[in-house]
């Protein structure tokens, strides 16, 4: 099963990252995870991203705040799909990163998540990587119905209490 590589722009976007590797983790899908800047070590975030295919990834997945140019600097290096988190922080608590990286110019396509939506990037890798891989696919479709039976419950325990 070919990696999901995590990259965030600062160890400050850890805890985003982590509701990323519990979902993966929770997936059994192999991960690996850096702290690469954009703007501090983008010769090694680039050459990261032009490696990743050939090192086993199958997707990438940002997380930044602010300026948030992480995902898009990862996306012109590679063709693997490209994930971004804005992550929330800074004077505009995080409208910045998430215009930073929906604002992407024809050509380098970053798909995007909610401020701080770790989990749902990890999903949405998963859902990637299992277009290919019928095993994943099916451990993808019995989390839907864990999460749907939960909120049935929830219903449940809110109808007995009202």
């Amino acid at each position: 099963m070919r990696r999901v590589g995590i990259i965030m722009g600062s160890d400050s976007d850890l805890p985003v990252v982590s509701k990323a590797t519990d979902t993966l983790k929770s997936l059994e899908i192999p991960y690996e995870v850096h702290v690469y800047s954009a703007h501090r070590t983008p010769e090694r975030a680039a050459e990261f991203a032009r490696n990743a295919r050939a090192e086993g990834f199958g997707v990438l997945i940002a997380a930044a705040g602010m300026a948030a140019h992480l995902a898009g600097a990862l996306a012109a290096q590679t063709t693997l799909p490209v994930i971004g988190i804005p992550c929330r922080g800074g004077a505009l608590d995080g409208l910045d990163a998430l215009l930073s990286t929906v604002q992407m110019p024809s050509g380098i396509p970053v798909a995007t998540v909610a401020l701080n939506g770790g989990a749902n990037a990890a999903l949405l890798a998963a859902q990637m990587l299992a277009i290919g891989d019928a095993e994943l696919a099916q451990r993808l479709d019995a989390r839907r119905r864990m999460d749907s039976e939960k909120v049935l419950e929830k219903d449940a325990g809110i109808m007995e209490r009202l």
